[in-house]
């Protein structure tokens, strides 16, 4: 039916559609909820069914209402919602009908919230929009027969439509919007019930009384409200002194009605959607107007209001009004745009789950700045870092590496508490990724030094030098990237790491890291701007310490350069999917193979083996596959392989070739392209080396692939043939890291084929810029005709100054 809707209009659809609505829509979907009721749990957890493309959740929803939401996160939490409809989002651009297919969205958006236990109610405009169709069309309709008998054809194109008075049209309209309403409702096995109401029903405590066990008796039947001022009898709006106090609100338009309506009802949450992303610090459109993530009481001496929409009766000023009074009532409000096409499909189920749609209204202000804030002080911060000496930016990796050693015991004391609290909640390689130790420290002092000793000539290197013209030189120097995002989880030494790296390269950096290493990273970040701020650049590492997820910090395009995420492939996978105009660096997975060559040495195979697989099965880089040249089989070396890999506890899964050839198999493995990150391990047999770089190049990741093999001819076309980050011949997979490459530490391993690729360290972190020195240049002296050639000469670079 939604889609007849939206193909044929709004004519045909009434046609078809008011009488069958009004008659049976009601009926079928009470029924429906007397059941529905039956299957809710007694904790008031309802197990629900899911249709559309947004998923269902079970939630568990109780709260006591009396202050509002401190946080977005705490948002999901909410049982009782009021959508406030703006006149622009109901209405077609024309201002003439609604515009079905966002409110079809709406309501499916409502519809999945409704069933998963919430108690949602609509406060619409567009009754108005509505009846204005259906009477210009009636009036059309019936000037055009007027006109046809008495004037002719001819004068049909100089019919004037006559200006609509907005009561009128509220009057014809009420009820084809409310049918339409129904009629979406259905779809979902959800009935709705209309309310409309003025003004004086505020103020007039009976009426208030009954309007409030109305709304209460609707919800607990699980019916959605669907509420509207009274537009064809509503007196004209009064300039009275309304929004002071709680108690007293003058309802003159929808915004102040769904204010007036989430606080009288205890709302927990107030979605108000309009045409605009929410409230901005200057009008919208202009050049530096930026978004308000959260807005708190007292701001609005800061904002700027821009004129109200093109329809309906209330502007942004009106809006902040009712949202700070249903703020101050302890209903959480959110403003944010429902007009936008890429969104508006699922803006109202985002702002639910908490994240950063809109302008949020809170009462609590952070402690701490925001990660707006943050990002900001770690873009001036690394200007400042990348001006500075060489011999400066090394002096305060050293002292940083100074204080992972002095300052050991109470690192280890933090980390301790990060191990207490995940104990029970963390696998056992997560555990000893969370897990710091001295050793750990002493080798991170030890790779932040070689850090500062190949820092001294990286920014402001000149890679090339041209001479264009005369007295006109070209040179091409590295430079930071800008600001860098690393997301990484239970790697508390990877913070010391990043932070070296950003500091050498120039770059100012926020850092993201997992709840459970919190005490861990909290030290470990006091410790890095410590060492900033012998020379002044304390702010260029920031810590990301709010509740922000990861999805949010991803769309801060105009503060973040570079994504680069450390942790399961999950992560990275997730990253990668939501930063959309920010580059990601790093690999989804880490499927690293050994191919056992035929003519390997039986007392090399079981030392790269075991190393390769067992001295550290959680990293990136550990052996995932080991394929084995079928002329192995049976063979004593074979046999050493396998009772290594039982001695050290190893889980063998059989690939389907070497399972065809064994009468009791290990378990066949489900799928050849795994990462297992434990002592598991996939065996596979192939017939050749081309077979096994087949093998690699339709189920590895790109990330570390190795052979073992005598025969030096054979290795090199492994080398060669390869399409990997990183191909070894006769190492341990466990070298491809940036430590053990001399690099001094790496932000991590990239897969990719663009600007860094393997162990990233200090190089991967630079850009270059052009710097052109002339005296009065132009191009047209380098015309045809001009007086100047081009030389196009290269000059030499200045060498690179080592310590």
């Amino acid at each position: 039916m939604l889609s007849q809707v939206c193909r044929s209009g709004f004519q045909p659809f009434s046609r078809r559609l008011l009488s069958w609505a009004q008659s049976t829509a009601v009926s079928r979907s009470c029924m429906y909820h007397r059941k529905l009721r039956s299957r809710v749990q007694p904790s008031g957890i309802r197990h629900v069914r899911s249709w559309s493309n947004i998923p269902f959740i079970t939630v568990p929803l109780s709260r006591t209402h009396g202050k509002s939401f401190a946080h977005r996160s705490e948002l999901k939490h909410a049982k009782r919602i009021v959508v406030k409809l703006g006149s622009a989002v109901v209405t077609r651009g024309d201002e003439c009908g609604l515009a079905l297919g966002r409110l079809a969205s709406i309501v499916e958006q409502v519809s999945v919230l409704q069933n998963q236990g919430r108690e949602m109610m609509l406060v619409t405009s567009g009754a108005v929009a509505f009846g204005k169709q259906r009477l210009r069309h009636e009036i059309l309709l019936s000037q055009s027969v007027r006109q046809a008998l008495h004037s002719g054809q001819n004068q049909l194109k100089e019919m004037a439509i006559p200006v609509l008075e907005a009561r009128a049209c509220a009057a014809a309209g009420q009820s084809g919007l409310m049918a339409l309403y129904e009629a979406m409702f259905t779809q979902y096995s959800i009935c709705a019930a209309q309310i409309l109401v003025t003004n004086l029903d505020f103020h007039d405590e009976q009426k208030r009384r009954n309007l409030n066990g109305t709304l209460h008796e609707l919800l607990r039947m699980n019916i959605v409200p669907i509420v509207n001022t009274n537009d064809a009898v509503v007196p004209p709006a009064e300039p009275n002194s309304d929004l002071q106090g709680v108690n007293v609100i003058s309802v003159k338009d929808n915004d102040s009605l769904a204010a007036r309506l989430a606080v009288e009802m205890k709302t927990d949450l107030l979605i108000v959607l309009s045409d605009v992303e929410g409230l901005f610090d200057s009008p919208p459109g202009s050049d530096d107007a930026k978004l308000i993530d959260t807005f708190y009481p007292g701001d609005q001496q800061s904002v700027t209001f821009g004129t109200k929409s093109r329809v309906g009766m209330g502007g942004m000023e009106a809006k902040v009004k009712a949202a700070l009074w249903a703020l101050q009532g302890g209903t959480s409000v959110v403003i944010a745009n429902g007009t936008h096409p890429k969104v508006s499909g699922h803006v109202i189920t985002d702002i639910v789950e908490g994240k950063k749609v809109g302008t949020f209204f809170s009462e609590v202000k952070p402690a701490g700045p925001t990660v707006e804030q943050q990002g900001e002080m770690a873009r001036s911060g690394g200007r400042t870092l990348a001006t500075l000496e060489p011999e400066q930016r090394a002096e305060i990796i050293h002292h940083l590496a100074d204080l992972l050693t002095d300052q050991r015991d109470e690192i280890l004391l933090a980390n301790k508490k990060d191990l207490e609290e995940a104990e029970g909640r963390l696998a056992a390689p997560l555990l000893k990724r969370l897990s710091l130790s001295t050793s750990k420290l002493n080798s991170l002092a030890i790779g932040l030094r070689q850090i500062a000793a190949s820092s001294q000539d990286s920014v402001g290197r000149v890679l090339r030098r041209t001479r264009i013209a005369k007295n006109l030189e070209l040179e091409q120097v590295t430079v930071p990237i800008g600001v860098l995002l690393v997301i990484f989880e239970s790697r508390p030494d990877c913070l010391p790491q990043v932070a070296a790296l950003a500091i050498a390269s120039g770059n100012g950096l926020l850092l993201k890291g997992g709840k459970e290493a919190a005490h861990s990273n909290r030290i470990l970040h006091l410790l890095t701007q410590e060492a900033l701020s012998i020379h002044g650049v304390k702010e260029a590492v920031q810590l990301v310490n709010t509740r922000e997820e990861v999805e949010d910090l991803c769309r801060l395009d105009r503060m973040i350069d570079l994504i680069i995420p450390r942790g399961s492939s999950q992560l990275v996978r997730d990253i990668q999917k939501a930063a959309k105009g920010i580059p990601v660096m790093g690999h989804s997975e880490g499927i690293c193979h050994m191919y056992v060559d035929s003519e390997a040495s039986v007392d090399k195979v079981t030392r790269l083996v075991r190393d390769s697989k067992c001295e550290y099965p959680a990293a990136c880089n550990a052996l995932e596959t080991l394929l084995i040249h079928r002329d192995l089989l049976r063979t004593p070396l074979f046999d050493q392989i396998i009772d290594m890999l039982r001695v050290e506890q190893v889980k063998i899964h059989a690939g389907p070739k070497f399972a065809s050839y064994l009468t009791f198999s290990p378990s066949e493995v489900k799928s050849l392209r795994t990462e297992y990150g434990d002592l598991e391990l996939c065996i596979e047999v192939v017939d050749s080396v081309q077979e096994a770089i087949d093998h690699i190049h339709k189920y590895g990741s790109s990330h570390t692939d190795v052979i073992v093999t005598e025969n030096e001819k054979t290795a090199e076309f492994f080398l060669q043939h390869v399409d990997s980050a990183c191909v070894f011949w006769n190492a341990s997979s466990r070298f491809s890291d940036g430590y053990r490459f001399g690099l001094g530490a790496e932000v991590g391993i990239s897969t990719s084929r663009i600007h860094a690729r393997g162990p990233v360290g200090l190089e991967g972190l630079l850009t270059t810029k052009w710097l052109l020195r002339g005296q009065d240049h132009v191009v047209s002296d380098f015309s045809e005709h001009g007086s100047l050639k081009y030389l196009h000469e290269n000059l030499p670079v200045p060498q690179r100054t080592t310590n």
